[in-house]
């Protein structure tokens, strides 16, 4: 059970005397982000004084007002001031300790009440700063997860098998990760939120429109769900923050033209390391409590800036050099896609949608779990991030997407775009006993249907219900997975996202298929950089787990037969 916030944080809170007694300021104002006159209770009780007693004097000498009955209601005004206020303070959500907050620890003392609670994480105060916000809630989850590991430090999660050990740790429980977690039967949640929850409640760029990353960015950081200027606010910090050195660009242009979109990526990623904030104040020496400030710096730089980068290296590779400049008038992600140099209004909400989703995905899978253990050495988010997308590189993992539409162009190279479902099972036939994967199918985690497609197939429901390839993806969706399971050899036959985003990207005109990995990487910079953070403010240590030999294996497992 988690404690109070405020009894979680009351040793980490400020402090005032007030007549000689010390209370945490949280505990009568609430912290204060109002006027500085408003922040210290001190202040406010010396101003009520000076200001009663001035106005005793007034009253008396010139209206010849009755002195007790003007002492009596001055010092009723004078009460209220100092002990009302807070209250009204707190209920505007002016302190550290929000009524969100309250809310959010009251539903985990009654879990019935929290499943019903999803509108519990909608932002209610005024505050526009992402780091304010994040610096309130940090003393809070360290605090919670300090009493988790004292009180259940020894708690076991499970049996690890040989299976486990020598599969990829598939099913194995050895991470933590608080911006998302993935449900075997419902898929992704970020913050506790589902795909279709954020859509609701995320802001959007136009009405019924698509969620705006940068409102999940705010979510994965936050726990709580942005107002839209909050969002309207982080969109223009991001694009502040957006400016490249020059010294970026030599060190693409050094590359070959036709080397893979993700090399160039990853090293232009690599060429922004140089101004990492982190590694500056870590040589000149740092207490360990700051170090998420500055890894947060880093991070909002990061993504901030590889959607112009990745926009260079798709101009420089694909249209002869030619760079598109940012609009200032347009969102995080519609920048990406003008930039690109697609402005078809329905282009801009698909990849506001394709951003959102694709931006985090829990922490065990090949990039999130690459810059997670990277940045446990304390590698900055340049050279986290980088590594990350050097897994992200691989073809069972973000490369996936573009596998796929180079299989599902064979298919109607070979079939015509009009097969039949009959000819398409003798196709997905052919590639398996090929020795080859019917890419996009299956999933080492869910146990259904990816939410995430079935977003992506709702949208091209509604914007492309005519386009061939969707079609045939349509059909896919109805052969392939029996297929899979007369074959017995995956436990989910069941598609992806990456079966889907590459037939839309296509749709809209982006062909390239070697470029769709990196543009899951600008999404997932979103995800991995909000891991790594968080994974600084709670102080999580280096990851270093044990590893054994096949003749260990051999003879741990005779010892139960020996016994």
């Amino acid at each position: 059970m988690d404690a109070s916030p405020l009894s979680d944080s009351d040793s980490l809170a400020p402090r005032k005397r007030l007549f000689g007694r010390e209370r945490p300021i949280h505990a009568v104002l609430g912290g204060g982000k109002v006027a500085d006159v408003l922040l210290s209770r001190d202040t406010r009780i010396f101003a009520a004084i000076l200001f009663g007693s001035a106005a005793i004097w007034l009253l008396y000498k010139v209206v010849q007002y009755n002195v007790v009955t003007l002492f009596c209601q001055l010092f009723t005004a004078t009460m209220l001031v100092i002990f009302i206020w807070p209250t009204v303070a707190e209920f505007f959500n002016w302190g550290s300790v929000s009524m969100t907050s309250k809310l959010q620890w009251r539903a985990a003392q009654h879990p019935s009440l929290g499943e019903s609670l999803h509108w519990r994480q909608v932002e209610t105060t005024s505050d526009l700063e992402l780091h304010t916000q994040l610096k309130e809630l940090i003393p809070e989850k360290h605090g919670r997860l300090n009493k988790l590991k004292s009180k259940h430090g020894k708690v076991e999660l499970g049996n690890i098998t040989v299976e486990m050990v020598v599969g990829g740790m598939s099913g194995l429980t050895g991470l933590l990760c608080e911006t998302s977690l993935i449900d075997p039967e419902e898929g992704i949640l970020f913050r506790g939120l589902s795909i279709s929850e954020c859509q609701k409640l995320l802001p959007a760029a136009k009405p019924d429109g698509e969620p705006l990353p940068e409102g999940l960015l705010w979510l994965l950081l936050t726990e709580k769900v942005p107002s839209n200027e909050q969002v309207d606010s982080l969109s223009k910090e991001l694009r502040r923050r957006a400016t490249i050195p020059d010294h970026v660009y030599q060190t693409i242009n050094a590359l070959p033209v036709n080397a893979h979109p993700m090399t160039q990526f990853a090293t232009g990623v690599m060429a922004l390391q140089v101004q990492s904030e982190f590694q500056k104040v870590y040589e000149k020496g740092i207490h360990k409590s700051k170090y998420w400030e500055h890894t947060y710096e880093d991070s909002l730089n990061l993504i901030a800036q590889i959607p112009v980068v990745a926009a260079y290296i798709y101009r420089r590779i694909y249209k002869n050099g030619h760079v598109i400049p940012m609009d200032d008038s347009l969102d995080y992600a519609g920048n990406f896609a003008h930039m690109l140099g697609f402005d078809n209004p329905e282009m801009l909400e698909f990849m506001r949608l394709y951003v959102t989703i694709h931006s985090d995905h829990e922490g065990g899978n090949v990039s999130a779990h690459t810059g997670h253990i990277v940045a446990s050495a304390l590698s900055d988010p340049y050279l986290s991030f980088a590594a990350a997308l050097n897994g992200l590189a691989g073809p069972l993992h973000g490369m996936v997407n573009q596998e796929v539409l180079v299989w599902i162009k064979s298919v109607v190279d070979e079939c015509g775009e009009d097969v039949s479902k009959e000819n398409l099972e003798d196709f997905v036939w052919k590639t398996l006993n090929g020795g080859k994967i019917v890419p996009g199918f299956g999933h080492e985690v869910l146990r259904k249907t990816d939410p995430r497609y079935t977003c992506l197939r709702e949208f091209a429901l509604k914007h492309l219900p005519d386009d061939p390839l969707f079609k045939l993806v349509s059909d896919l969706y109805e052969v392939v997975p029996p297929i899979l399971l007369e074959l017995g050899k995956i436990k989910n036959p069941w598609p992806d996202i990456d079966a889907h985003s590459g037939v839309l990207l296509n749709h809209y005109g982006l062909t390239e298929a070697q470029y769709y990995p990196v543009i899951f990487g600008v999404s997932r910079a979103i995800g991995i950089c909000s891991q790594i953070v968080w994974d600084r403010a709670l102080g999580l240590p280096l990851e270093r787990p044990r590893s054994v030999t096949i003749e260990w294996l051999e003879n741990y497992c005779k010892k139960p037969a020996q016994d």
